[in-house]
């Protein structure tokens, strides 16, 4: 679900979107101001306008996963990589489809997949295309086959390296456009442009990442199996955050290895000296979290998200609605609310499986005398003298809660996705403006 933020308009958001089409569809454009070569059918050009459009395209996946601030600002990080992951998929539809026209309407180019005799613009060709099969394949299932995630993003990069340079290797070597003037100074700019971000995400970045280091100062356990990892800046003034904004961590190595991994800050937004991550040990890297030892340095990228009441400074009050380690940047807003002494009503509405896994369980009762804040707990695996909610949080129970002018809150979620979707069609069936839902996903990667 896309978002409507106050720092970042709708026509912001509009005119990146352009700037994308625009970059995809402009190897074509070019080609508006020359003459088609003699003797190429509809279906041989209709073949290269697919070709270059799936290039382009896989060419712009790059400033997708750059973390480009002033754009990720419009959106959000996780609607960035959800469009960058289907991008990818009709980018491979194309390119799959640019080849296959081919061979049905002119059956001797099949000669062409013998890559021992084919000439080298075929074998860059086929390359390319195996590489791209291979991506999709890997990044699809890479649970299922097993592939760990600093592995998988190593693979990753190599592979979209390899289809960006094989596809224009290829491109070059057909040179049926390429040598107009216009069509190779934009390739070469794509090209460079593509080569630039590479080097800022893998180079630029870190260094940068290296001159404001942290030290893990302690670890804190919670209920739920959450572990609460506190990072003090070291030399520097730390990093100032909206409430309910997150950062990639890289701990214990350098940030060159590219092994980091996407957290939201369960503290303060009023204290960048200190920054507090609260984590549940789901995984490899998150089991291993209560064994960092204080003093281990720690890098941040961030923060990122446009999940945070920071952006809606006119709303009559919010609804947080969180499961289980989603309650992590719910605590950030809370408790810099209370902070600031903000005082619009907030309503929690926090779902676990057991009343012992209320993670923050005292934190948030000791809220209570300090906001506006009403919480409702929904215990799925409930004690027989509980005499809360328990259960899912479905249309009913939002609908005993929430107030009846929808539109006067913002409703923030945070959960599985399962009950995130279960809790968005409850609202819009509850007919709560769209715009004043905002979602954040566990999982970006």
């Amino acid at each position: 679900m896309q978002r409507i933020l106050v720092k970042s308009p709708v026509a912001i958001a509009a005119f990146w979107i352009g700037v994308y089409l625009l970059i995809t569809l402009l190897p074509l454009l070019v080609l508006l101001f020359y003459s088609p070569p003699e003797g190429r059918g509809f279906w041989n050009e209709f073949s290269v306008a697919l070709g270059f459009i799936g290039l382009a395209m896989m060419a712009l996946q790059f400033a997708l996963t750059a973390r480009i601030n002033c754009v990720e600002a419009s959106y959000g990080i996780d609607i960035i990589l959800q469009f960058h992951r289907y991008t990818s998929i009709v980018a491979f539809g194309l390119i799959v489809i640019h080849p296959l026209i081919l061979f049905v309407t002119e059956p001797e180019t099949l000669q062409l997949l013998n890559i021992l005799e084919a000439p080298w613009r075929a074998r860059f060709a086929v390359a390319s295309t195996t590489a791209l099969i291979l991506l999709v394949v890997t990044s699809i299932w890479r649970k299922p086959l097993k592939i760990p995630y600093e592995s998988w993003r190593i693979l990753h990069g190599i592979l979209a390296i390899a289809i960006i340079t094989s596809g224009l290797a290829h491109t070059i070597g057909v040179g049926y456009y390429l040598s107009l003037f216009w069509k190779n100074a934009l390739w070469d700019a794509i090209a460079l442009f593509a080569l630039w971000l590479l080097i800022y995400v893998r180079v630029v970045k870190p260094w940068f990442m290296t001159k404001k280091p942290y030290l893990v100062e302690e670890v804190i356990p919670q209920r739920g199996d959450v572990w609460t990892l506190a990072l003090r800046a070291r030399g520097h003034e730390g990093v100032n955050f909206e409430p309910g904004q997150f950062a990639w961590i890289t701990l214990d190595i350098s940030p060159f290895r590219l092994r980091e991994h996407p957290f939201s800050m369960s503290s303060s937004a009023l204290k960048s000296e200190r920054l507090e991550f609260s984590i549940k040990a789901l995984g490899d890297f998150t089991k291993h979290i209560k064994n960092v030892r204080p003093g281990t340095k720690a890098y941040l990228d961030g923060p990122y998200g446009v999940f945070t009441t920071d952006r809606y400074q006119d709303s009559a009050g919010f609804i947080l609605i969180a499961g289980g380690i989603g309650i992590t940047p719910m605590m950030s807003m809370l408790v810099t609310a209370a902070e600031r002494q903000d005082d619009r009503p907030f309503l929690l509405i926090y779902a676990s499986k057991t009343w012992s896994d209320v993670t923050f369980r005292e934190e948030l009762n000791e809220l209570k005398s300090q906001l506006d804040l009403t919480i409702v707990h929904v215990i799925k695996e409930p004690l027989e003298d509980w005499q809360g909610e328990t259960g899912y949080i479905d249309r009913e129970l939002l609908e005993k809660y929430i107030p009846l002018r929808r539109g006067s809150r913002q409703y923030f979620i945070c959960a599985a996705p399962v009950m995130m979707n279960a809790v968005e069609t409850a609202l819009h069936k509850l007919e709560v403006p769209v715009t004043n839902v905002h979602m954040e996903h566990f999982k970006l990667v």
